[in-house]
């Protein structure tokens, strides 16, 4: 298949993408969509079906509104996955599913696939991963060699306004108590200065590196003793947990269900629950570094099959169940597909154009335009398109 993927931004660009091609599909990306390009890049690479995901620069409501135009005249499944739910599936996954119109959503949150569905949107689970390409382990760096390093953006603004998200739980359970006692944390990423109220103490300038490029990430986490991650809520896990473990990082992560139903602590990784569980945790394995390993090595087993080759061939197993596309491999005949679309007639020896057009109560002018002819003239054995079916009748079988 030929997937055309919607999006620019370094996030995405390394993970589905590569997912797909591994899997032995052909994968364009797009870079910045415009109102021109997107339909020069739909009738040059003739994609089989076209991808957006996340919340990035391809998603203002003007390039929503250009995609869904260009993939409606084409008639191309267009897919949805919306990475930003649950915490913002109200005030972005919601009007964007309504503005551009996509033919399937997949979601990081299992639990929204059936409100979705309840509003006329065929919906499905697809969890987060990582990429070998990206994330994968090597040997220890001294320039990121730390005990305890967190990569991540703040968000200070956010947890202002939204006090009651997970995510400001997880973080006063996992990094405010070791910064409170002294204990320094190696940070990368936004807006750690800017934490103080959060955190209840002023970070040191020099824990602090700032902003880290994704594709260097995993410098970090093969690097550090303990990696940090926060998790954004109870029920689903974090992009950065499967990111960190596939390069080999030691992750401290919050005591959820969802990591408790994906992961074995003490094996694959650490959790905490509490202030007081953090920094006894922190202790021990800084202090046991045969029991550090063996967590290292079994988190990083743990995610073996949660590469992006595995979820881009979960989407295309869904997409051909749920009839969004035809199976991989199929043989399709033409006339199959003009029966999806319109109602036909073969032409049998010794048929005219004219006896057609008035059998089926149609002008002949009509049917010629239909079908494009220039003549009347026709033959035996020829398919003829005699009307479009309606809407209502059409099943989008092939596309």
């Amino acid at each position: 298949m030929k997937i055309l993927f919607l999006e620019s931004h370094p996030m995405w660009l390394y993970g589905l993408p590569n997912g797909f091609r591994e899997a032995g599909h052909t994968v364009m990306i797009s870079g910045p969509v415009s109102r021109e390009n997107i339909t020069e890049m739909i009738d040059e690479f003739k994609p089989d079906l076209i991808v957006s995901m996340g919340w990035t620069p391809e998603h203002s409501r003007e390039k929503q509104a250009w995609i869904r135009n260009a993939t409606k005249k084409v008639n191309i499944p267009l897919v949805y996955w919306a990475t930003e739910d649950p915490l913002h599936t109200q005030n972005f996954t919601i009007p964007l599913i309504k503005k551009m119109k996509p033919d399937f959503v997949f979601t990081v949150t299992p639990s929204l696939c059936k409100i979705y569905e309840s509003m006329g949107i065929k919906a499905a689970h697809l969890d987060f991963a990582y990429h070998e390409s990206i994330h994968h382990q090597i040997k220890p760096l001294e320039k990121y060699s730390c005990d305890i390093a967190v990569v991540a953006n703040a968000y200070p603004n956010y947890l202002e306004e939204h006090p009651e998200v997970f995510r400001s739980s997880s973080l006063k359970t996992l990094i405010r108590p070791l910064i409170r006692k002294g204990i320094r944390i190696d940070f990368w990423g936004k807006n750690w200065e800017k934490m103080s109220k959060h955190i209840g103490k002023e970070i040191p300038r020099n824990w602090i590196h700032g902003y880290l490029d994704y594709t260097e990430a995993y410098k970090v986490y093969s690097s550090a003793k303990i990696i940090i991650g926060l998790q954004n809520c109870e029920s689903q896990l974090t992009q950065r947990t499967y990111e960190i473990l596939g390069s080999g990082g030691v992750l401290l992560t919050s005591d959820t269900p969802a990591v408790r139903g994906k992961f074995k602590p003490g094996r694959d990784l650490i959790v905490s629950s509490s202030p007081k569980e953090t920094f006894e945790k922190v202790k021990y394995y800084l202090n046991h570094d045969s029991e550090r390993k063996k967590i290292q090595i079994n988190g990083k087993k743990a995610v073996k099959n949660d590469s992006y080759r595995h979820r881009a061939e979960r989407m295309i197993e869904v997409l051909t169940r749920r009839g969004i596309i035809r199976n991989v491999g199929e043989t399709i005949h033409y006339v199959d597909v003009l029966k999806e679309k319109y109602e036909i007639h073969h032409v049998t020896p010794g048929e005219t154009l004219l006896k057609i057009a008035m059998k089926y109560k149609v002008s002949l002018q009509q049917i010629m335009e239909l079908n494009h002819f220039k003549s009347d003239q026709i033959y035996a054995g020829q398919i003829i398109k005699i009307r479009k079916k309606r809407s209502r009748d059409v099943k989008n079988k092939f596309f």
